[in-house]
């Protein structure tokens, strides 16, 4: 969704965003059920992941990585990758099968104050913390629209506020 303003291989090389600290395990992207129970056994990826089950108000509705058992040290500052990734190939799932939130990083839909938000993350190495106005006219002209309606049909890929992240829309 993103490539107009990040690059295939600029993601690729980085893949920042697909290793989890133990203090960023909240930002795990979650999938759907229906992609849970295909990941849960043999597939075409030939990779099953462990899923605990994310809850809403609503009930169970979406499957997060177990990653916690993945850490090998007690320090805080290990990384743990995604079990979908590949150190040479990146992401190996296809479209249909990866996280929204996968598909909109470094964006975020995020409740603040009782509203829904599209927020930049300002950990992306390539867009850095503060939003390029290319990013903030992409996210005006549609493509917030586009995620903000997700997000309704899909409220689990909403996380809350956190202090530090740019509101964009």
């Amino acid at each position: 969704m993103l490539f107009s303003i990040l690059s295939r291989s600029a993601c690729a090389n980085c893949k920042f965003c697909c290793s989890f600290r133990r203090q960023s395990l909240w930002e795990t992207p979650l999938f759907s059920l229906e992609v849970v129970e295909k990941l849960n056994h043999p597939n075409e990826y030939g990779i099953m992941g462990e899923f605990a089950a994310a809850e809403t108000p609503q009930g169970p509705c979406a499957g997060r990585l177990i990653l916690e058992d993945k850490y090998r040290t007690d320090d805080p500052e290990e990384e743990v990758p995604c079990t979908f990734l590949d150190p040479q190939k990146g992401c190996i799932l296809k479209g249909e099968d990866k996280p929204f939130d996968c598909s909109i990083w470094p964006l975020r839909v995020m409740r603040k104050e009782g509203e829904l938000v599209i927020a930049l993350t300002p950990t992306c190495p390539a867009i850095g913390v503060a939003p390029s106005s290319k990013l903030s006219e992409l996210v005006k002209s549609g493509l917030g629209e586009k995620i903000l309606e997700y997000a309704q049909v899909h409220p689990y890929i909403v996380k809350e506020y956190r202090e530090g992240f740019p509101v964009l829309m």
